[in-house]
């Protein structure tokens, strides 16, 4: 008897999109059933006891009855939906980490689950350097003035004239697949980087970035990019005590996550000419509130938190996650498993 599989896709990683990749990985020898779940035309939020879900916890029970593996971007995992899908055995999250799923639940359900990492860090990389090089030359003001029919010569005054990336020095908080491949573009492009992160290996820089504590940085940086992971260490890590430390006119840039960042701060910085430029792809509330002082502080470049999103991300997301339903079957380790304890005991 073939393996049941469910697609629960999304309309970014579509479900024809695993469907196919799941049939590739496993040279046709599994039956898939297909969920398309709402995201994002209507945004993620908990469900049940887990953040960053989409659909319903009564869908999903009803759709994974006898499914052996199911593949998503975007589906909860709860203990009510474990509890009641006795014969799930994997879950496959293509995001770079399963935030949708209760793993201490799933450990006990003898379910594994894993997720896909990297599957979006040149898109990622590539939209920070869009934003970066955006905020530093003003695109995002100068812009809206053009759409609302106003052509400003004031632009080319000396205060209002942006800054080049070239013989500039950028700062990154963060040196992961991201920030790494932000690194190396800037440096191509005549840039002196910075780069704060305990965790990296000092071979990793040679050639690129220098390695600097987080004072130092903020303090020679003209240029401020964050690419960290939100930990206890981490949250809020840039407020306003930091802004104030770096040289005044400096653009700051966020496409990590919005709780590393006091956006208050940011506008305050923004209000007095410490900083001469912002921009952020993820934000403390999403969607933005319509009364966010975000959407009314000149020289902030905003777009809303689709620095993920490429039709190259979807494909690779789907492929990496059918790779481990291959894996799964013929009996293989899971190459990225955040329970592997699941896995090991049942081989």
């Amino acid at each position: 008897m073939s393996t049941t599989v469910l697609a629960a896709g999304d309309h970014f990683v579509l479900p024809r999109l695993l469907t196919e990749e799941v049939r590739t990985a496993t040279e046709g020898a599994v039956d898939v059933r297909e969920l398309t779940l709402p995201w994002p035309h209507t945004p993620f939020g908990p469900v049940g006891e887990v953040d960053e879900a989409s659909g319903t916890e009564d869908e999903l029970i009803d759709a994974l009855q006898g499914v052996e593996v199911c593949v998503t971007q975007m589906a909860p995992l709860t203990e009510r939906i474990l509890a009641n899908c006795p014969d799930l055995k994997l879950m496959c999250v293509s995001r770079g980490g399963p935030v949708n799923a209760n793993l201490e639940a799933a450990t006990r359900h003898g379910v594994a689950v894993c997720y896909a990492p990297g599957r979006n860090a040149v898109a990622t990389a590539e939209h920070t350097l869009t934003l970066l090089l955006a905020a530093a030359r003003g695109v995002g003001d100068t812009h809206c003035d053009l759409r609302g029919g106003v052509w400003r010569g004031d632009y080319y005054d000396y205060d209002n004239c942006g800054i080049e990336i070239e013989g500039a020095t950028v700062g990154l908080i963060g040196y992961g697949a991201i920030g790494s491949r932000v690194a190396k573009v800037l440096a191509a492009m005549g840039a002196h980087v910075l780069v704060h992160d305990p965790y990296v290996r000092p071979e990793a820089l040679a050639g690129v970035a220098e390695q600097v504590p987080l004072d130092d940085l903020l303090t020679r940086s003209r240029i401020v990019s964050l690419h960290a992971r939100v930990t206890d260490e981490t949250r809020g890590m840039i407020g306003a005590a930091q802004i104030a430390r770096m040289p005044r006119g400096s653009v700051l840039v966020n496409c990590a996550r919005g709780a590393l960042l006091d956006y208050d701060a940011v506008c305050d910085a923004l209000d007095a000419g410490q900083l001469s430029g912002a921009a952020f792809d993820v934000y403390p509330h999403e969607p933005v509130p319509a009364g966010s002082r975000l959407l009314k502080t000149p020289g902030i470049v905003m777009t809303p938190h689709i620095a993920g999103g490429s039709q190259e991300v979807a494909h690779k997301a789907a492929r990496i996650v059918a790779g481990e339903v291959g894996r799964f079957l013929r009996g293989e380790p899971l190459a990225h498993c955040a329970n592997p304890e699941v896995f090991a005991d049942r081989a």
